[in-house]
C-alpha cells in the first residue's frame, strides 16, 4: 500500500514539474496558482496516507 500511495505522489509532482516545463510563458498568476495548488495535494496526500497507516494498524 506504501509504495502505491508514494507511486501516486512521485507521479503528481513529476506531472506538475513537466507542465510546467512545457509551458514556460505562463503568467506569474498561473505559477503561483500551481505552486498553491501542489503544496495543497501534498498535504491531502499525506493526510490520506496518515489515515490508511493509522487504519491498517
Amino acid at each position: 500500500m506504501r509504495g502505491f500511495i508514494k507511486g501516486i505522489t512521485t507521479g503528481a509532482i513529476i506531472g506538475a514539474t513537466a507542465g510546467m516545463m512545457m509551458v514556460p510563458q505562463m503568467s506569474r498568476r498561473t505559477r503561483k496558482m500551481l505552486r498553491r495548488n501542489s503544496k495543497m495535494f501534498m498535504n491531502r496526500a499525506g493526510d490520506v496516507f496518515e489515515n490508511l497507516r493509522d487504519y491498517m494498524m
